[in-house]
C-alpha cells in the first residue's frame, strides 16, 4: 500500500457530509421498518464513509468482483449502515432502503448473501472476523492477489471467545491484508459493554495477538484516513473510539436505545438537524481495484484416478479420508485442507504431505476453522474440507449453522466417531453429529463405510452444494466394494440381499460390518436378513428403504454408534411413518459411554454382532407369535 497522503480539505468535508447522508439513510430505513438499530449504526457512521468512500477499492456493479476489496460487517445488526453504503456508491436504489425489513425486500434485518454485496451472513455475534481472516488467507496465500479485507466489529462481540480465536490466527500468519475496526461505542444491548471506553486495553490485547493496533477518534475522517493508510507487515486493528447514536440529540451515548427505531416524528426532527450539517450533496466514487486475481474454476472436480483397494483388506474410513483427500488435491489445486491439530488422526496431514502449500493449520480453535473454512470459501475462491474428531465439531455449531444460513460450500470431515473409538472415553466420541448435521438447512451427511465409499464421498462432496459433512471412524474394517462401484448422493446400497429375507438391518460405518457379521451367523440358522448401508443419512434413500421393508414382513433394524436422538433410526423412522405395516426396532448408544475396548463398548451398548442376532430373532418370534 502506498504512503498516506492526507487528503485536501474537499475530500475531508465530503467524507463527513457522506458519514451525516449515511446516519440519514440508517434512520429512515429502521423507522420505515418499526425496528432495527439505527443508534449502532450512527457510532459507524464515519467508518463506513472512509472505508466505502475513500479506502477501499472495488467495483460499485460488479460488488462479487474477484479483485474487489472485501469488506464484513461482523456487527450485523448495523446492516442498515451498510445498506445506506451501497446506495451511497449506487448499487442500491435509495428508495429500497424504506423496504428494510420487509418479506419481499432484500434487505434483511441482518446480511445475508442474498444481497449481492455480501459474502458471509452475520448477525450471530463474534463470527465475521474468523470469515474475514480466511478471506485475507486466501488473499494472500492461494490468490496472490492485493485485494484486502475489512471486518467492523463492535465491542460488544469482543467478549465472544471467537474473536480472539481469529485475532490469534490473523497475528500467527501475518495477515497484513486484514484490517479489523472495533467500533467501541460503549455501550452493548442491555448494559455498557465491559471495557467501555478504555481503548487502550483494547489496543494491548491486540498488540499482544500479534496485530499493529492503533487508537483513533471514530468519528474524525481525517484520524480514519491516516489509521487506514498505514501499512505494516502484520494484520491492523483500528480501534475506534465512537458514540453510540452519534448526532442524534438525546439518544447519543445513551442506554436504553439498542434495537430501538426513532419514532417517526422525532426521525423527521433528527434528519433535518443532520442535514443542516451538510455542506454539499457532492457524491464520492470509490477507486477500482487493481485486477490481478487469477481466474479460478472449481466446477466438476473428477477424481486423477479410480480407487484403488483390494476387497476383503482391512481399512479405516479415516484414513482412506486423508488418501481420497491428496488424491483430490491433484485433480484441482483450489482444494484446500484445514485442520485443528488433529491431522495425525483424521490423516489430513497425506494432503498436507503432498500439497503443504494448501494446508491450513488451524491449531485447538474448532470454532475458527469453520469460519477460517467459510472465509476461503466465499466467492468459489477454493474447495475447502476441514476436518477434526466429529464430537469436537459440536462446539462449532453456531459456526456451522450460518454458514448454512451464508449459503457456503464447505466440507467438513468429522473423525473418531461412537463408542468404537475404545479406550479414550466418552470426551472424545463423536455421538451427536449426525443429529447436529442433519438439523442444519440443505446439509449432506455422509457416512461411508469402507475406503471405497469414503473416497467417493470425499469427490462427490467437493462437487456438492451446501454443508456437507463425511463421519469417518477409527476402527479398520475390510473393504466390501469393487473400485468401480458407483455412488450417489440419496442412493443406498443394499449389500445382502435374498428371496427369504426375513427382516431388513440397516447400519452404518462400524456397524455395518457388525450387521454382516450377525448376517453371516443367522444364515446358519436359516434365518435371512437384508443388510443395507445407505452411504447418506440426509438425503436418505427412502424408496429401497420401504421397498426392502416391504419384502422382510416391514420388520426393519436399525443399529448405530451414535445415540438414539437424531441418528440413523429417527431418519428411519421420519422415513417410514405413515407407512402401514412397518415396524422399526433401534439400536443405539443409550447413555454416556465410558472408557473401555472398542469390541467391549460395542457390546455393552448393544449394537454389537450378538446385539443384532438376538434383535432380529426377537423381531422374527414376534412376527411368529402374531400369526
Amino acid at each position: 500500500m502506498e504512503d498516506y497522503h492526507k487528503p485536501d480539505q474537499q475530500t475531508l468535508q465530503a467524507l463527513k457530509d457522506t458519514a451525516n447522508r449515511l446516519r440519514i439513510g440508517s434512520i429512515k430505513a429502521t423507522t420505515a421498518a418499526g425496528s432495527g438499530h439505527p443508534t449502532s449504526c450512527c457510532s459507524a457512521a464515519e467508518i463506513m464513509s472512509v472505508l466505502f468512500f475513500h479506502t477501499m477499492r472495488y467495483k460499485v456493479q460488479d460488488p462479487r468482483n474477484a479483485n474487489n476489496d472485501r469488506f464484513v460487517l461482523s456487527k450485523g445488526h448495523a446492516a442498515p449502515v451498510l445498506y445506506s453504503a451501497w446506495a451511497e456508491a449506487g448499487f442500491l436504489q435509495e428508495a429500497e432502503l424504506l423496504n428494510l425489513r420487509k418479506i419481499d425486500s432484500v434487505l434483511e434485518g441482518h446480511p445475508v448473501p442474498r444481497q449481492a454485496f455480501t459474502d458471509v451472513a452475520t448477525g450471530s455475534l463474534g463470527q465475521g472476523l474468523g470469515a474475514a481472516c480466511g478471506m485475507a488467507y486466501t488473499g494472500k496465500f492461494f490468490d496472490r492477489a492485493s485485494y484486502r479485507v475489512y471486518c467492523l466489529l463492535g465491542d460488544g462481540e469482543l467478549s465472544e471467545g471467537s474473536v480472539w480465536e481469529a485475532m490469534a490466527f490473523a497475528g500467527f500468519y501475518k495477515l497484513d491484508n486484514l484490517v479489523a475496526i472495533f467500533d467501541v461505542n460503549r455501550l452493548g444491548q442491555s448494559d455498557p459493554a465491559p471495557l467501555q471506553h478504555h481503548v487502550e486495553i483494547y489496543q494491548k490485547r491486540c498488540e499482544a495477538f500479534g496485530w499493529h493496533a492503533i487508537i483513533v477518534d471514530g468519528h474524525s475522517v481525517e484520524e480514519l484516513c491516516k489509521a487506514f493508510g498505514q501499512a505494516k507487515h502484520q494484520p491492523t486493528a483500528i480501534i475506534a473510539k465512537t458514540f453510540k447514536g452519534k448526532g442524534i440529540s438525546g439518544v447519543e451515548d445513551k442506554e436504553s436505545w439498542h434495537g430501538k427505531p426513532l419514532p417517526k416524528n422525532m426521525a423527521e426532527q433528527v434528519i433535518q438537524e443532520i442535514e443542516e450539517k451538510i455542506q454539499n450533496k457532492k457524491k464520492l466514487s470509490p477507486a477500482l481495484p487493481e485486477e490481478n486475481a487469477p481466474i479460478v474454476n472449481i466446477r466438476n472436480i473428477k477424481m486423477p484416478s479410480p480407487p484403488s483397494y483390494k476387497v476383503g483388506e482391512k481399512w479405516a474410513t479415516r484414513k482412506a479420508y486423508g488418501v481420497a483427500l491428496a488424491k483430490l488435491g491433484h485433480a484441482n489445486d483450489r482444494v484446500i485442507a484445514l485442520d485443528g491439530d488433529t491431522k495425525n488422526s483424521t490423516f489430513s496431514e497425506l494432503f498436507k504431505k503432498e500439497h503443504p502449500g494448501r494446508y491450513i493449520e488451524c491449531y485447538i480453535a474448532e470454532q475458527n476453522m469453520v469460519s477460517i473454512a467459510v472465509g476461503c470459501a466465499t466467492r468459489d475462491r477454493t474447495v475447502a474440507f476441514a476436518s477434526t474428531f466429529a464430537t469436537f465439531f459440536t462446539r462449532a455449531f453456531d459456526q456451522i449453522r450460518m454458514a448454512a444460513i451464508s449459503d457456503s460450500n464447505i466440507n467438513l470431515c468429522g473423525s473418531h466417531c461412537g463408542v468404537s473409538i475404545g479406550e479414550d472415553g466418552p470426551s472424545q466420541m463423536g455421538l451427536e453429529d449426525l443429529c447436529m448435521f442433519r438439523a442444519i438447512p440443505n446439509s449432506t451427511v455422509f457416512y461411508p463405510s469402507d475406503a471405497v465409499a469414503t473416497e467417493k464421498a470425499v469427490e462427490i462432496a467437493a462437487n456438492t452444494k451446501g454443508i456437507c459433512f463425511i463421519r469417518t471412524s477409527r476402527p479398520e474394517n475390510p473393504v466390501i466394494y469393487n473400485n468401480n462401484e458407483d455412488f450417489h448422493i440419496g442412493q443406498a446400497k443394499v449389500i445382502l440381499k435374498s428371496k427369504d429375507d426375513q427382516v431388513t438391518v440397516i447400519g452404518a460405518g462400524v456397524t455395518l460390518h457388525e450387521a454382516l457379521a450377525a448376517a453371516e451367523q443367522l444364515r446358519k440358522e436359516k434365518i435371512f436378513v437384508r443388510v443395507i448401508d445407505p452411504f447418506t443419512i440426509k438425503p436418505l434413500d427412502k424408496k429401497t428403504i420401504l421397498e426392502s421393508a416391504r419384502a422382510t414382513k416391514g420388520r426393519i433394524i436399525t443399529v448405530e454408534d451414535h445415540y438414539h436422538e437424531g441418528g440413523i433410526g429417527e431418519a428411519v423412522c421420519a422415513a417410514v411413518v405413515g407407512e402401514p405395516g412397518v415396524t422399526v426396532s433401534r439400536l443405539a448408544v443409550s447413555h454416556v459411554p465410558r472408557s473401555g475396548k472398542s469390541a467391549e463398548l460395542l457390546k455393552m451398548f448393544g449394537i454389537d454382532k450378538d446385539a443384532i442376532v438376538q434383535a432380529v430373532k426377537m423381531a422374527v418370534s414376534k412376527s411368529r407369535n402374531a400369526e
